[in-house]
């Protein structure tokens, strides 16, 4: 696809504004949504090619506003979503229903505001920044992987829905990624360590792998590519992660 308008939620840090300096290098125009204002004029400045859209994308007036601002882009990178660790029992509500609002509703709300014009087009792609989560439901991540395992189904039922139009719709399941999101989990409330936090690719990886995607569109990605066993792990080891798994639980709640 020739280079033009790319929309990337969650910009002010990690894979987003990774993604956001891989796309504006590609010749891409990048349009940077996410909450930190700050962050997003110093991304802005970094890479030039760039508009800023400080905005909540938990609130669905501040999606229609965003749609409203824009209007019309060739990417739609579906990147913004947060994460907990720890016993679903202690998650504080407001905590479920702003990740609800966040990994979930987001997506699909700007999908839907922006799908219908690519359609139109007869040009876009939307790419879903999901988690190899999503198929491995695990202990700790209840709601998390939750949220990613919609976006598996989401995305995958629109991609066979959108064949043969001219528009593409991919999800990136990723595994351990070294960002901010670790030190975002433990910092909410009753939060805890993610287990995987010294783990992981960079997120400029990701970012390049994104570009890639771009390039040469496909369904699903996995990054790194050898987690694509994660759904055979997951079919014939899961009895493994029932018995071993909640350890790592306990362990947090010993530590806490």
């Amino acid at each position: 696809m020739k280079a033009g308008t790319a929309v990337v939620t969650g910009a002010s840090s990690g894979i987003g504004a990774a993604t956001a300096r891989q796309l504006a290098a590609a010749g891409w125009r990048v349009i940077l949504v996410a909450r930190r204002l700050e962050r997003l004029l110093g991304l802005q400045t970094e890479i030039g090619n760039a508009e800023v859209l400080a905005t909540d994308l938990s609130s669905e007036t501040e999606r229609v506003r965003v749609f409203e601002k824009i209007r019309e882009t060739d990417i739609l990178v579906n990147n913004a979503g947060f994460g907990w660790y720890g016993y679903f029992s202690k998650m504080p509500w407001e905590t479920v229903r702003e990740m609800l609002r966040v990994n979930v509703e987001a997506t699909v709300h700007l999908t839907q505001l922006f799908l219908p014009g690519m359609l139109a087009r007869k040009r876009g792609h939307i790419i879903n920044v999901g988690s190899v989560s999503g198929g491995i439901p695990s202990q700790g991540i209840a709601v998390y992987a939750a949220t990613k395992s919609f976006m598996d189904a989401f995305t995958t039922a629109l991609h066979r829905e959108t064949r043969n139009t001219g528009v593409n719709v991919s999800v990136v399941r990723a595994g351990p990624v070294r960002t901010e999101f670790c030190e975002s989990a433990v910092g909410r409330e009753n939060g805890g360590h993610v287990p995987t936090e010294r783990m992981g690719v960079s997120a400029e990886y990701v970012a390049r792998r994104i570009e890639r995607l771009i390039r040469h569109p496909r369904r699903v990605i996995y990054v790194p590519w050898w987690l694509g066993v994660t759904p055979w792990f997951e079919l014939s080891f899961g009895w493994l992660e029932d018995r071993l798994g909640p350890l790592l639980l306990r362990r947090k709640e010993r530590s806490a």
